[in-house]
Parts: C-alpha cells; structure tokens; sequence
C-alpha cells in the first residue's frame, strides 16, 4: 500500500525565508527517483532546482509558477510504494521507496526523524555480483525499488553532486551540505565535498570551507606550475578540517543606540512619510552671519552659527505652517496640533545620534537659541544629558553637511511630524541675476508625516525656508 509523504520547501541557506517558483520540473502523476529535480525556484541569491528527497509518483503540487512559498510550506506530496503502469518501464513495476527517503540532497529535510539512522547504505560497486550492504537491525527495512523507475548511475570517487550515498575515502552517508549554491559552487572548482569536514554545526560545510579549499587549491596549481629555474617549496593543498568560521561581531542595541533604534524602527513602521527637497542660494544667508558677527566686536558677545540662524528660520516657518508642528493620536484618530516649538537637532556623539530639545523655540531669537544649542551639544559630547533634554520634541533640524555630505532622506524623530535636513554649504555654479556665478549653495529636504499635511503645504514650508535662506531679510517680518 503506497504511503503519501509531503516535501517541504526546504531551507536553502544563506539566511533565506522564501522563494518564487519558476518552473515546475514534474507533473502530477509522474513517477520520480529518490533526489531527481522536481521545482526550479529562485531566492534572493540565485536560481535553484529543488531535489526531491523521496521516489514514488506525484500526488499534489502546491504553488503555481511564479507565487512565492516560505520555507517550511508544503511544496508536494508523493506516493512512495505506489504502481504506475506509466513508469519509464513500461511494465506496471512498483515504484516502491523505503519511507525514510534518501536523506542526502538538503540535510535535515523531507528525510524523517531521525535522519542519521535512516541512511540506506549502497555497495561500493554496483552490479550483478556486488555483495547487498549490511542494515542495522535497528534500521527500517527498505523495500527493493523497481530499476525503472530509478535507474541510478555507479557515482564516481570525485564526485561533488552530493548525491552518492556509497563509502569514499571510508566515509559513509551523505555529504553535510544544506545549500545547494555551496554544492555548485564546489562543483564548478570541482572540489570534492566528501573530503571536507564542515565548520558549522554538526559538520555543516559552509561556503567559507569550499571557498577554503578553492584557495588552497589555487595555490598549489600556482606552484606547480611556475618555471623548473625558479626553485620553491611546493607543499601539498591543506584543507583546514573543523576550523571555526570567524564568529561574527554582536553589538548589543541597548542604551542610547537600542533607544535610537527602536525610535526609528517606530517611525518607519507608522508613519506614512514622503520627502521633499530642493536646492537654495546661501550667499548671502551666510554674509548676513559674517555681518552680525563682525557687528558684535572682539567681545561682543558668542558668534551665530549656522544651525542657529536655520533654527530660526524653521520656527518662522512653522509659525505659518502650523501642519508640521503637530502629532498623531492613533488611537482616537486625529492630528494634534501642539502650540509652541521645541526644536530638536541631531548631534553626534561617541555614544551614537542623539536629539536635544531647545525648548520654546518659538520665544527665542537667533542669538538664544545658539547659546541654547552651543550648551546642549556640549552635554551631549561628554554625555550629562538629562532624559528631560532629549524628550519632548515637536520638529527636528537635522544638519548632516558637517559630514560632507549634499542630501538625505531623514527619518522622522517619532512622534514628530516632519524633519527639515540640510547638507553642506559649497560653492556651485548658479544663475544669479540672469547670469551665470559662482554662489554657496545647499540642498534642504524635507521628510513629512503625509497623514498630517498634503504635498502643497510641505511644499510651502521648504520653499518658504528656501526664500529666507537666499534672501534673510524675509526674516524681519517675523523678528
């Protein structure tokens, strides 16, 4: 009586989860061999034929061409000790297959439990005369599968497919491979797989030991073949047996950085952002801080910075586009517009990004909300913040042009609802007064929460930020 055995799509390594059916190999009621191809799939790394690990006829497909499975999920069934009167030979012979599968294409799948004690041994020679191979009295007896339906090939000592089940170099049972690019991969160096021993778990052999081998074996053909005039010490290829892979390096997310993150990962999983940026002439936003700083004297008072003179303008600006100074109230559903500014602007640090919060924003002139920024960097810098200072945000200045760099896509500092960027200040030709002139130039984006404001209002802040940073006297309405 034919038993009906499911093969899962199988764990195709290199951290895959899923993958896409190209073209199925097999129909339903086709007779297959124990590790003949059945599916051609396609991963993120590559494309695949799936071998299917038990011999019998095709019961159910599962997937149409082109769908994607996950691993785990169900990709046939098969009937092992079924007759097919339809099988290559022709003569009604049954297709019967030991229920244990054959355990050796992809380790650990479709090959029952456990699959160590389920290997079928084949003789060393196969032919009339080869003496039957010995089973374990605790081994499941196979059932003799019909020659037709089959038809294995003798499988050479050199073999790197990972199909042979035979004894090379003493070695018994299949080849420790869980990928089938490892198995390629070897077989297009033709590196014999059987006369590695992994570095994985349980022996697994891993690409980094084929890639091991490969060298070894690069390096031997080098010496072998270098001129008779050139005297050197030719050593043998060393295969490396057992050596631990380098392990990777694991960096806890906690403390700032695991706050950081989990901000982030926030703000991308909720919020519906869109960006927005354009390009504006600072020529004369940063003579206008050159002439207040040369107006100040020698001992004037602190100098304006940049990133207090755009503060500024960003407070101007919300005051005309209230939208982006707001939050979301998920669970009511509404947008809550939040009456005063408390900026936040990124700064580095060797504990990782933070965001401190000029609090009031919206009261301050340029001038305060520099000594404010100047004195919340240096708590950030030798790491004396207070929770207090780095809460409470409703808009975020983000300036990444001191790392030399023009643009960017910020993410939001969630609960906030937008965050205005700014790259660096270079010079660049521009048409000014219709001609053509070297000017400093900056590139300005804006990342919005869409559910707060449309793209005409996001537009409108960034160009109204734009017209204040090429022409500041814009800014004396506001001051």
């Amino acid at each position: 009586m034919a038993q009906v055995l499911e093969f899962k799509l199988p764990d195709l390594g290199e951290g895959l989860t899923e993958a896409e059916i190209v073209r199925w190999l097999v129909e339903v009621g086709d007779v297959v061999a124990i590790d003949q191809p059945v599916v051609e799939v396609e991963t993120a790394k590559a494309m695949v034929e799936v071998p299917c690990p038990y011999g019998g006829v095709v019961t159910a497909r599962f997937g149409e061409e082109g769908s994607e499975l996950p691993v785990g999920a169900p990709l046939l069934t098969v009937a092992v000790g079924a007759t097919d009167a339809s099988s290559p030979g022709g003569d009604g012979a049954a297709a019967d297959e030991p229920s244990g599968g054959s355990g050796n294409v992809l380790v650990g799948y479709g090959t029952g439990a456990p699959a160590a004690r389920r290997r079928r041994i084949r003789p060393e020679r196969v032919g009339a005369n080869a003496a039957p191979a010995t089973v374990p009295a605790s081994a499941p007896v196979p059932v003799p599968v019909a020659a037709s339906t089959l038809a294995p090939a003798p499988v050479p000592v050199g073999d790197v497919s990972g199909r042979a089940n035979g004894r090379v170099d003493g070695r018994q049972g299949p080849v420790a491979v869980v990928s089938p690019l490892v198995r390629r991969l070897a077989r297009q160096h033709d590196i014999d797989l059987r006369r590695l021993t992994g570095s994985g778990p349980d022996g697994l052999i891993l690409r980094a030991d084929v890639d091991s081998a490969i060298r070894h074996a690069g390096e031997a053909t080098e010496a072998e073949t270098r001129p008779a005039a050139e005297p050197v010490a030719v050593e043998a290829p060393t295969v490396h047996v057992g050596a631990a892979a380098p392990a990777a390096e694991r960096i806890p997310l906690r403390g700032v950085r695991g706050a950081v993150a989990d901000k982030l990962s926030r703000s991308r999983s909720e919020i519906p952002d869109a960006t927005c940026w354009l390009d504006a002439d600072a020529t004369e936003l940063m003579a206008a801080r050159a002439a207040m700083n040369a107006a100040s004297g020698p001992s004037g008072g602190p100098k304006v910075s940049v990133l207090a003179l755009l503060a500024r303008i960003c407070t101007a600006a919300l005051a005309r586009y209230p939208e982006l100074n707001s939050t979301v109230d998920t669970a009511a559903r509404e947008i809550v517009r939040l009456p005063g500014v408390h900026l936040g602007f990124a700064a580095q640090t060797e504990r990782g990004l933070v965001v401190p919060v000029v609090r009031d924003a919206h009261t301050r002139n340029a001038e305060s909300i520099g000594a404010e920024i100047a004195r919340l960097t240096e708590l950030a810098r030798t790491g004396k913040l207070s929770p207090a200072q780095l809460t409470g945000g409703t808009f975020t200045l983000n300036n990444y042009g001191v790392f030399g760099v023009d643009g960017s896509t910020p993410i939001i500092n969630h609960p906030e609802a937008a965050m205005l960027g700014v790259g660096r200040i270079m010079p660049k030709p521009w048409v000014h007064n219709g001609e053509l002139a070297v000017r400093q130039v900056v590139q300005l984006s804006l990342t919005f929460d869409h559910r707060v404001c449309d793209g005409g209002t996001a537009g409108g802040f960034l160009r109204y930020v734009a017209d204040c940073v090429e022409q500041p006297a814009v800014l004396l309405r506001t001051l």
